[in-house]
């Protein structure tokens, strides 16, 4: 057994160990001691469900997320801090769907003592994207109907531990939903007017699946589903060919992702003649940073909208 492997189960086991001790107490002394003004302690991993779980629960919630900026979840691995700050959570609500590979034995230990609640497992599996092995695609948050039933699935986990502040929860829901579906209408226009033989996305690694799928736009992406697969010469070869016969002037990075397999692609394109620019840096697993308009949900998708509409309009009259 690898030393790497081998500590990280001895964690995960020191982590059931501490659960198993507080998880009945905690939720025997919670009972007893909340107020009713006491905000639900939430924890989420990732931010693009931490904020707006922020915004549905409004007062009455103080959410924190573990994973933030630049952060990829594919390889995120707990800390001890992160131990506490799980233990002392109300609800923990995370992606699911092999997003957070490497926590997935930390939720299962969780869900016995606390409401431990995986978004994009409330999904229909026949709404979800899956790669030619049948891996599932996590990604799901770039279409925003999937997101849309999948917060308000998390939201019904609020309405469940807090019966008394429903109507608030479902209030707050329906304002942000409305939201969502006016940045859908400005997306879908925008993204409907690029032209049909620019319409190729190529990015690190594949998370704008669901993104494309929305859009009528082919995606590429060097890496695979995971940042933990490999990308070989002849991914990339293959991807320059891809651009030199449709001609598209960009390609993309990601915040959260290593840009040298984006590198390598404008390199091997500019051998053949063919100028490709960088079309600017896009937010997949992770999105800006607090305080930022992209570190929202809805700031950091329209931010995305525009970024790939001024790269692949580049050059168009």
């Amino acid at each position: 057994m690898k030393k790497g492997n081998q500590g990280f189960r001895l964690f995960v086991l020191g982590l059931a160990m501490a659960v198993s001790l507080m998880g009945c107490a905690s939720s025997a002394t919670r009972s007893n001691e909340k107020g009713p003004d006491d905000a639900i302690q939430i924890v989420t991993t990732i931010a693009q469900i931490g904020e707006p779980i922020g915004i549905i629960g409004g007062d009455r919630v103080n959410v924190t997320s573990l994973m933030g900026p630049g952060v990829d979840p594919h390889l995120y691995q707990a800390t001890q801090g992160d131990i506490s700050t799980l233990q002392n959570a109300d609800i923990i609500f995370y992606s699911g769907l092999h997003l957070e590979g490497r926590m997935g034995e930390i939720f299962k230990k969780l869900k016995e003592s606390k409401p431990t609640f995986a978004l994009g497992e409330s999904l229909d599996e026949g709404r979800l994207l899956t790669d030619e092995g049948g891996a599932i695609d996590p990604h799901i948050w770039f279409d925003l109907d999937l997101w849309k039933d999948a917060l308000a699935s998390a939201t019904e986990e609020l309405k469940q531990y807090s019966p008394e502040d429903a109507n608030y929860f479902e209030e707050n829901k329906l304002k942000y939903f409305t939201k969502i579906d006016e940045l859908k209408e400005e997306a879908t226009k925008k993204m409907a007017s690029i032209p049909d033989e620019q319409r190729v996305l190529v990015t690190a690694h594949d998370a704008f699946g669901y993104f494309g799928r929305m859009y009528d736009i082919e995606v590429v992406g060097l890496q695979g589903l995971s940042t933990e697969d490999e990308v070989g010469l002849s991914d990339i070869q293959s991807t320059v060919d891809l651009l030199l016969e449709k001609k598209v002037p960009s390609v993309f990075v990601e915040s959260s992702i290593n840009q040298n397999s984006i590198k390598a692609v404008i390199e091997g394109a500019a051998k053949k003649s063919h100028d490709i620019t960088l079309g600017g840096e896009l937010f997949s697993d992770a999105m800006g940073k607090g305080g930022t308009e992209e570190g929202t949900y809805l700031g950091m998708y329209r931010h995305n909208v525009n970024t790939i509409y001024d790269g692949l309009t580049r050059g168009v009259k």
